[in-house]
């Protein structure tokens, strides 16, 4: 009778722990089957090698030699994380994450020095095809950048993305890459971020190439990259798509705004934000009408007129460029790291510039107290992500989109539990858009490892895994986020109770050992009290 009461008594308890240790993820929606993951990087933010094997100058490569103090730390990427060498070791730590695909950029320089393809780099090609290969080896689907921010030099100083013939020079290269790796890489993203490049590239002037043009600039480069889009994703469809098989589209960053207070003005200035932040990229590509948002133009062009000027700021398009640039994208790439609160009342009198995108749009943002940040910009609000995800669907007819990036900068160290709590509510707002039938079918982290993050240099740390820059051998070292996620990635599944230690090369191991012997201590104790 003692015997079957403790093995009745062992029974219970093994079934209750292991029903609360294993079952807990029982409560959480579960990814689907076809879900795939990635991680993402650029070139000039990781590769280095700037000057080797051929490889032109950047209009990055120029600035951070003629402007140095325009780095916040005086740094430059001619290093960087120093993935043209060490590519190997990153695909293997893709390998290590579990992940399908691998989002990466080519270097503009490093194919085509002079910018034309009048002379194609052999190394260049061969680094690619070295990489895309080491990737489809390792069952890795690679997703890659035509375009960012990596502009030659010698291209710049023809005007750059003010120089409308700039449509036809990308067309050009992106013709090279299809040709020559068209046959492997099935997914292509033309441009990175045209609203982030536009503005701090020719409205602020704080990246390359470091031209002060607000409400001028801003507007003549976005102009420029939807012909340049449109022109590139023409030549796939025309001359390579029936052989390749592949599909292309646009990566374009959206931050989410929500009303200051419940004002009307403050209502409209969410509208306003959304035209200009959002509208004026995706309704030309994406809406039934094409062409920009009427409030992005109706603005604009008022504001014009009250500084004396005969014609918009904003350069219309033709109705022939209307159609061409309609649907020039099968999917959507969508870069997301915050959301702002946005106000418009009378305290922004006379504080913007004139003209500038911010006298047109007028509207102020700020960051709510309550949203987290451990460093840098990016505020953890993950219920704007869930509501722009919605927007998307509800506004564009539910395109395919790939969340392209979307991360956020931590302190130094490998305990980066604010990113770990990012990731997951991130992710768990993804899931909860997903059971809304928004069609998301892809996400990448950004990044896979800490690097170059253009005019902050190396002062935020948006890596999954650490490289301490002072290292020559740069070694890549998993962060306890880059452990949470293969995790994710593994079970498919958001496990808040998940923990691990990222200074032991077990946790997973441990914690797991720690649960069992609780089982078997407690399991002991019920047989001593029996007998």
């Amino acid at each position: 009778m003692a015997g079957e009461k403790v093995t009745q008594a062992i029974f219970l308890i093994w079934s209750l722990l292991l029903t609360t240790s294993l079952g807990r993820q029982t409560n959480f929606s579960s990814f689907p089957p076809d879900f795939e993951f990635g991680t993402a990087t650029s070139s000039y933010q990781i590769e280095g090698a700037w000057n080797v094997d051929g490889k032109g100058w950047s209009m990055w490569d120029h600035l951070v030699r003629t402007a140095p103090e325009s780095i916040y730390d005086n740094t430059t990427g001619d290093i960087a994380a120093n993935s043209y060498y060490l590519y190997k070791r990153d695909v293997e730590i893709l390998k290590e994450l579990g992940v399908n695909n691998y989002r990466f950029s080519i270097s503009w320089p490093r194919i085509l020095p002079y910018g034309r393809p009048d002379y194609v780099n052999p190394y260049g090609v061969a680094y690619y095809n070295a990489l895309i290969d080491e990737l489809l080896a390792n069952d890795i689907k690679p997703f890659v950048t035509i375009y960012h921010w990596e502009l030659p030099q010698n291209l710049n100083e023809l005007g750059g993305w003010l120089n409308e013939d700039i449509a036809d020079w990308f067309a050009d290269y992106a013709r090279v890459l299809f040709e020559n790796f068209g046959d492997r890489v099935k997914h292509w993203l033309t441009i990175n971020e045209p609203d982030v490049h536009c503005y701090f590239g020719y409205e602020s002037g704080s990246h390359a190439p470091r031209i002060i043009s607000p409400g001028v600039g801003y507007y003549e480069c976005g102009r420029n990259i939807l012909l340049a889009n449109a022109k590139a994703y023409h030549v796939y469809d025309e001359e390579f798509r029936a052989s390749q098989g592949g599909e292309i589209g646009m990566v374009i960053s959206m931050e989410w705004p929500i009303p200051k207070t419940d004002s009307a003005d403050d209502h409209e200035a969410v509208q306003d934000f959304i035209a200009f932040n959002i509208g004026q990229y995706m309704d030309p590509i994406f809406s039934e009408n094409g062409n920009y948002p009427k409030r992005l133009i109706d603005r604009v062009a008022a504001a014009s007129t009250k500084q004396g000027l005969n014609t918009s700021r904003l350069r219309p398009f033709t109705s022939e460029q209307i159609e061409y640039i309609k649907g020039t994208a099968d999917f959507l790439g969508l870069n997301h790291y915050t959301s702002k609160l946005v106000y418009r009342n009378e305290s922004l009198e006379g504080r913007f510039s004139v003209p500038s995108k911010h006298d047109d749009v007028y509207i102020d943002e700020l960051r709510h107290p309550s949203w987290p940040v451990d460093t840098g910009f990016v505020h953890e609000y993950a219920p704007g992500f869930y509501s722009l995800l919605i927007y998307l669907k509800n506004t564009y007819n539910n395109p395919k989109i790939y969340v392209t990036e979307n991360g956020c900068s931590t302190s130094t160290g490998l305990n980066d539990t604010f990113r770990v709590q990012y990731y997951r509510n991130y992710l768990s707002a993804l899931l909860d858009a997903l059971a809304e039938g928004v069609n998301v079918k892809g996400y990448f982290a950004w990044s896979l490892m800490d690097n170059f993050e253009w005019s902050f240099g190396y002062t935020l740390r948006f890596g999954i895994y650490e490289i301490d820059m002072n290292d020559p051998e740069r070694k890549r070292v998993p962060k306890m986020s880059a452990l949470v996620l293969k995790e994710i990635i593994r079970s498919r599944v958001i496990d808040y109770n998940y923990d691990v230690d990222p200074y032991a090369p077990s946790g997973a191991f441990v914690r797991t050992a720690s649960i069992f012997t609780i089982i078997l201590l407690a399991t002991l104790v019920i047989i001593l009290r029996i007998y």
